[in-house]
């Protein structure tokens, strides 16, 4: 698919919508317009098509040259020449032909021509100045006026408004809309005025023409456009781990939560109690302890441990016996002198 085409500008009337609302058109002829020749990235360091509008009169006067440029697709030298991109993915060869059909109804283009040249123009009608008043003999009814500064710069800026030659510039209207495609008698008509007068030659540009032979092919195998998205779906894999991150961490704190308190609660009545051992309570865990100890490692020194714990026990039986002896003899004594 190509870019464009060459048209010449037929003239201009006018058409009712089914609103019944009036709309300025154009109409145009384009083409049929031939490929001279087609230029590469490796010969001509970028990628175009040169199109000749085939027209009924030829160029008359051609340089040898010139007769040799043409001769290579066989065609006949042509008054305009003209360049277009096009998409390198569909086979274009020197010589093919492309007609009105490769626009649609309803399409927007960009259509670039040369506007009417209208001579040296005064800043009144060139710029739309107001002038100076029409009474009292002023003399600066159409006159531009001062156009410097007094001390600095000392100079007319660049750029400053001024009576000069007017029109005969190149001018582009964007966006028109396609109303009719005529492919029998190569006419396109379009919605809204474009520059130059009847007979001017113009370029008919498709508004949303994106080529595929913008990405050069040295580029291509290296893969840029995958690079891009790399960095793009790097920033959202930083931003999930954290609030993964956060997660674990939030589950792992009752996991080490729960770990802990069994470990003091099987450690500690083992250090505390012995030191007390005044309870029959933690003597109970004591020796369920050493069981289990003693199933899952059998080692000497663990069972040594319950038998300091007998004679602990045996010592406190003996002091009980002991308290209670001193009041029996000193009650009995007491007894017996009341008696006496």
């Amino acid at each position: 698919m190509i870019e464009g085409l060459i048209g010449k500008k037929v003239g201009m009337t006018q058409t009712f919508d089914e609103e019944g609302n009036v709309a300025p058109i154009t109409v145009i002829k384009v083409g049929p317009c031939t490929v001279i020749q087609k230029k590469t990235r490796k010969k001509d360091g970028y990628s175009a098509i040169q199109l000749g509008l085939v027209e009924e009169k030829g160029k008359k006067k051609a340089t040898k040259p010139l007769v040799g440029h043409y001769e290579k697709s066989g065609v006949p030298p042509m008054k305009i020449l003209k360049e277009f991109q096009f998409a390198e993915k569909g086979e274009v060869k020197e010589g093919d032909q492309f007609f009105v059909d490769i626009f649609q109804i309803g399409e927007k283009v960009h259509v670039v021509g040369t506007s009417k040249g209208k001579g040296f123009a005064g800043v009144v009608k060139r710029w739309g100045f107001h002038g100076g008043k029409a009474t009292h003999g002023s003399m600066f009814h159409r006159r531009p006026g001062s156009a410097g500064a007094s001390a600095y710069p000392s100079r007319v800026m660049k750029g400053k408004k001024q009576p000069g030659h007017m029109g005969n510039k190149r001018v582009t209207v964007k966006n028109l809309r396609i109303i009719q495609a005529d492919k029998e008698n190569n006419l396109l008509v379009v919605k809204g005025a474009v520059p130059g007068a009847r007979g001017g030659y113009l370029l008919i540009k498709k508004a949303n023409f994106n080529p595929e032979s913008q990405i050069p092919d040295q580029i291509k195998p290296e893969q840029p456009i995958l690079e891009k998205p790399k960095p793009e779906e790097s920033k959202p894999e930083h931003r999930k781990p954290e609030e993964t991150k956060t997660e674990q961490v939030e589950a792992k704190k009752p996991e080490a939560e729960q770990p802990r308190p069994k470990e003091p609660k099987i450690q500690k009545p083992e250090v505390d109690e012995p030191e007390k051992s005044p309870a029959e309570q933690p003597e109970e865990p004591k020796s369920e302890k050493p069981e289990i100890e003693e199933h899952e490692k059998p080692t000497p020194v663990k069972a040594e441990e319950p038998k300091p714990e007998k004679p602990e026990s045996e010592e406190p039986d003996k002091s009980e016996q002991a308290k209670p002896e001193s009041p029996q003899p000193d009650s009995s004594g007491k007894e017996k002198k009341k008696i006496e």
